[in-house]
């Protein structure tokens, strides 16, 4: 086999070592523009592109290895003698390593920085890897080298492949990146194309020991998941993934006061703000201390002394997750909870596209937030909410934005007391709630993702002792359920803005 590489590089990172190595070898290097120069100025012999095919450059660099002496010779089957003819009538030398990266079109999206040279002959030297490696990134090079020094100059049959498919694993994330640059701000756009690479090993297990699981991520990004430290505790399993997700995003939605937010299976057991972290955490696992064991515990401040006390002397939990810690008290939640995954992140990022499997396909849609707000509300009751009612009225609907439908919350004075979620009436959500608030909301504010469809469940909000509710309304039966509610002494207040999560 030849021993001739074609070296045709955006990233110039490592280009100059990685070259010395090949030419050592005894390789042939052949390459053009920035790439020829970079070579040379380390000191390397390099052919130039115009050199090989007697074409210049043109078009402003558009035109450059478009041409049958390149391509030909990265194509070329050895194992075919009808190829081998081919390459002999013609003049033309085989390649046995393609050296390619692409123009930063992510970064810089634009048509100038639309590659096409580059992608064609990283596909070309792919489809052909039974005779010509591909290598697509600086990372690799040490990799390449090592294996060619050791093998005389040669790469195996399994590299060439592995190599062969993270090249087209590039191509692909590129032009799914151009895909979206030309749809623009199409929120559902005519084509989808979500290149995901694996960020790592498999998880621990899916949502049940016999699944397996594994975390991706949209190609070339990275999101705040990449950037969390885990200090101790178990690897993380797709649950404790998915829902720590949802904690974080709750607790970063509570405003600026201290807050905590406990989560298991996705929704809420415990949901407080308060002047301090201890505060707030104590009177989260208050709400619903059974259903906290095993859940997972977020905290939008830093983790301090009087939390980590707490934290010890309560339930276990599966994931604490935290922005910061005060010194010691990491170590002090490792000594107690040897077994809780221990996490230090930054805040989330927003969520672009919520995308989910059906049979066959997908289904897309917005991500949820909270577009009307309290100016966009209505008191559709006799009576109004008194200033202090409000701050639990928008601390209710808040949460409750983030518990499954249908979804009941009852809370008093910035503690959620009860929570009721993911029943199939919303009756027995109210229910629920009311039995876990244990009577801990009278005076307080009851939240309803959706409309009451009848009067029954704002007699049932009444009987936990709330003095307001607020819901979407536009129920057939509003009429109704208003004047239930002044019959009962209850403020209402409508959003117009229902709040299902499934």
């Amino acid at each position: 086999m030849s021993k001739r590489a074609l070296l045709s590089v955006f990233d110039k990172t490592g280009l100059g070592d990685f070259a010395k190595g090949l030419h050592e070898l005894g390789f042939e290097l052949v390459s053009s523009g920035g790439t020829a120069t970079a070579i040379a100025d380390a000191g390397v012999p390099v052919t130039a592109v115009a050199d090989v095919t007697g074409s210049p450059e043109m078009l402003e660099h558009r035109v450059v290895t478009l041409h049958p002496k390149i391509h030909g010779g990265i194509l070329a089957d050895l194992g075919k003698e009808s190829h081998r003819a081919d390459l002999e009538t013609h003049g033309i030398e085989p390649f046995s390593l393609v050296v390619v990266n692409l123009y930063p079109f992510e970064e810089r999206p634009e048509i100038e920085t639309i590659d096409i040279g580059g992608p064609a002959m990283t596909r070309a030297a792919a489809k052909n890897h039974a005779w010509v490696g591909i290598v697509t990134a600086p990372a690799q090079y040490d990799g390449v080298l090592e294996e060619l020094r050791s093998n005389a100059g040669t790469l195996s049959d399994e590299t060439r492949r592995a190599l062969a498919l993270e090249a087209f694993a590039r191509t692909a994330s590129y032009d799914a990146a151009i895909v979206r640059w030309l749809q623009g701000d199409e929120l559902l756009p005519e084509h989808l194309v979500l290149p995901l690479d694996r960020t790592e090993d498999e998880l621990r297990y899916g949502e049940n020991p016999h699944q397996q699981a594994a975390r991706y991520r949209l190609s070339g990004t990275t999101s705040w998941w990449d950037d969390v430290h885990q200090h101790a505790g178990l690897a993380l399993s797709y649950l404790n993934f998915y829902d720590t997700d949802a904690a974080w995003r709750l607790v970063h939605d509570l405003g600026d006061q201290p807050a905590c937010a406990i989560i298991k299976h996705a929704n809420p057991c415990g949901v407080a703000v308060a002047d301090d972290l201890a505060t707030a955490y104590q009177r989260a696992l208050e709400c619903d201390e059974r259903s906290a064991f095993g859940g997972i515990v977020a905290l939008n401040r830093p983790l301090d002394g009087g939390t980590t006390e707490f934290m010890v002397a309560g339930p276990q939990a599966d994931v604490v997750i935290f922005p910061g810690a005060e010194p010691g008290t990491i170590d002090a939640l490792i000594a107690k909870r040897k077994n809780t995954r221990i996490l230090e992140a930054p805040a989330p990022e927003a969520v672009t596209l919520d995308v989910r499997q059906i049979s066959g396909g997908f289904l897309l849609q917005e991500p949820h937030g909270f577009v009307a707000s309290r100016d966009d509300w209505r008191v559709v009751t006799k009576v109004a909410p008194t200033d202090e009612q409000w701050r639990d009225v928008e601390f209710a609907w808040r949460v409750c934005g983030h518990v499954k439908s249908n979804a009941i919350v009852l809370v008093k004075d910035g503690q959620a007391v009860g929570i009721g979620a993911g029943q199939q009436n919303r009756v027995e959500s109210g229910e629920i709630a009311a039995k876990k608030a244990d009577g801990r909301a009278k005076g307080g504010a009851c939240a309803s993702d959706a409309f009451y469809p009848f009067p029954d469940g704002i007699e049932a909000a009444a009987a936990a002792g709330v003095a307001v509710v607020i819901q979407p309304g536009g129920a057939m039966r509003d009429e109704a359920t208003i004047e239930k509610a002044d019959e009962l002494g209850l403020a209402m207040v409508f959003t117009g803005e229902r709040h299902f999560l499934h």
